[in-house]
């Protein structure tokens, strides 16, 4: 079982990585194998909207994100992770999803597998947010890890979301929340 996991927070060793490692450490116990991107160690450049991927399903922008295409295409299982940011997922995240509008056009206008091929995979969210008393907190964030993960006909297999948690290292008081992370990642393998 081959496990992608996207690590979307601009702050590394922060509370969102720390619960992503801990879901790692939960599938490595089931025997995954893991592959681990930090999107802020690539390279990706903004979608341009340049429409070239309509004809063939490939975007033409040669950058980091031609490797990401192939992780997800070979993936399993993709679990992704980023903080919540302004209401929704890191910038940097933001933009490998944008990017992945190739994959919509696989899907939507060319009517072929997005990933390539139709074996069953699934996907699993992860997000903190600092704030505690605004309802529905993760709303938006979730529109659109659930939108992504349509698009790729990944079916959306849970998340852990936790409010509250703002500065960094502040995970590390919530055992809790990390016996849950390991767990999940268990059982989403």
């Amino acid at each position: 079982m081959k496990l992608l996991s996207i690590a979307g927070s601009p702050r590394k060793g922060g509370n969102t990585d720390t619960l992503l490692k801990r879901f790692e450490e939960g599938a490595r116990s089931r025997d995954a194998e893991i592959t681990s991107l930090s999107v802020c160690d690539l390279k990706i450049a903004p979608c341009r909207h340049c429409d070239a991927c309509l004809t063939t399903g490939h975007c033409q922008v040669q950058d980091d994100m031609q490797m990401v295409y192939r992780e997800m295409e070979s993936a399993d299982r993709i679990v992704i992770a980023s903080p919540l940011q302004f209401m929704t997922v890191s910038a940097q995240l933001k933009a490998l999803i944008d990017r992945c509008q190739a994959f919509w056009v696989r899907k939507y206008i060319l009517k072929i597998p997005p990933l390539g091929d139709t074996r069953e995979r699934r996907g699993f969210f992860i997000s903190v947010g600092g704030r505690r008393t605004i309802p529905n907190l993760f709303e938006a964030e979730l529109i659109t890890l659930k939108t992504l993960f349509r698009t790729l006909d990944l079916p959306y297999s849970g998340d852990i979301l936790l409010p509250g948690i703002d500065a960094k290292g502040e995970i590390l008081n919530h055992p809790e929340a990390l016996e849950q992370a390991f767990q999940s990642g268990q059982k989403f393998i």
